[in-house]
């Protein structure tokens, strides 16, 4: 079926905060193009506040591992299934459906690859929208972003200053962090240069967000639960936004905030660079291991770390003010 023949299409990216919403330029795209089309979201519980709001999507439908669960989809009439997470959960909540679908293709043997061999069949540097979109035949992007929406109400402590920078020390995996130190050694020398350095992160970043104030003077933590979006609203009021590969970082993307993002273990040829927006991406391109992963990983394979630790704070100095001439 042509989505164009569709009434009523259901999307499935149950996870993770980033892929959610590289998600959302399809969503807001297939509605620009189809006005009549009723688009419901199929997502995880953690993720659903980076939807929520968004006014291209009729209804959020909340995963869970009931047995009843294919049923109540099946009661939704959904004309159309597209799958952009394809793993097994969501292959077996496809054919119990029964109805026609498109599926992303995941370039596992080209990534297997790249991380093992070296030869790299991805040159191409596709960001992972356009390979979204790529699924659905006959359809295309607009050329606008990413999209996150924040509610009326949502204020920050930011608001009314002037040279704020963000940084975002935190990630899930350790081989996607920069060192902490260089964050600090960065954070003084904007801070002499006349920046206040708001520290981000969610719950599982606020020991280094807290550890990384203590180390910048006058630098903000701002770290808190997991709630996105005090969060995103912080970083609405950055003149920029420093960060790992994280969710952050497409968060940042998401609200119209410049990023700088530091790549460690992966490369942007797996389609996770930032995405619509004013960015760079600093990277060590000369280390011959280099992506040790796809994912990241708990600690340096070879034991020397040089993704990050040859990415010194001087560097990203000098790349953080020619960006800010760019913009």
């Amino acid at each position: 079926m042509k989505v164009s023949e569709a009434k009523k299409v259901l999307i499935i990216r149950l996870s993770s905060l980033g892929d959610v919403l590289l998600a959302t330029p399809v969503v807001r795209s297939l509605k620009k193009n189809y006005p009549d089309l009723t688009i419901d979201f199929f997502v995880k519980q953690n993720f659903e506040v980076a939807i929520r709001l968004n006014p291209n999507i009729n209804s959020m439908i909340i995963y869970n591992d009931s047995p009843e669960l294919a049923t109540q989809l099946k009661e939704n009439n959904y004309d159309l299934v597209i799958d952009l997470h394809n793993n097994f959960r969501t292959k077996k909540i496809v054919k119990q459906l029964g109805l026609p679908y498109y599926k992303f293709i995941k370039p596992n043997l080209e990534k297997f690859l790249l991380v093992h061999t070296k030869i790299n069949l991805l040159k191409e540097k596709k960001p992972i929208p356009v390979r979204y979109a790529e699924v659905i035949p006959d359809f295309n992007l607009d050329d606008k972003g990413l999209e996150l929406f924040i509610p009326d109400g949502i204020h920050s402590e930011l608001e009314g200053l002037n040279n704020v920078v963000g940084f975002a020390p935190g990630a899930f995996h350790f081989t996607k962090r920069w060192l902490i130190e260089y964050y600090a050694e960065l954070g003084k020398k904007l801070n002499e240069d006349g920046y206040t350095i708001a520290i981000l992160g969610g719950e599982s970043d606020k020991t280094i967000c807290m550890d990384l104030q203590k180390m910048i003077p006058n630098s903000l933590d701002l770290s808190n639960n997991n709630n996105l979006f005090q969060t995103a609203a912080h970083i609405k009021n950055c003149e920029a936004l420093i960060c790992n590969d994280s969710g952050l970082m497409h968060t940042a993307s998401a609200i119209g905030t410049p990023v700088i993002a530091i790549f460690g273990s992966t490369v942007r040829e797996f389609g996770f660079a930032p995405y619509g927006i004013k960015s760079i991406v600093v990277e060590n391109s000369e280390l011959k291991c280099r992506p040790c992963t796809h994912i990241g990983k708990s600690k340096c394979p070879k034991g020397h770390f040089k993704c990050m630790k040859e990415i010194t704070p001087d560097l990203l100095y000098e790349k953080f003010k020619k960006f800010l001439e760019d913009l």
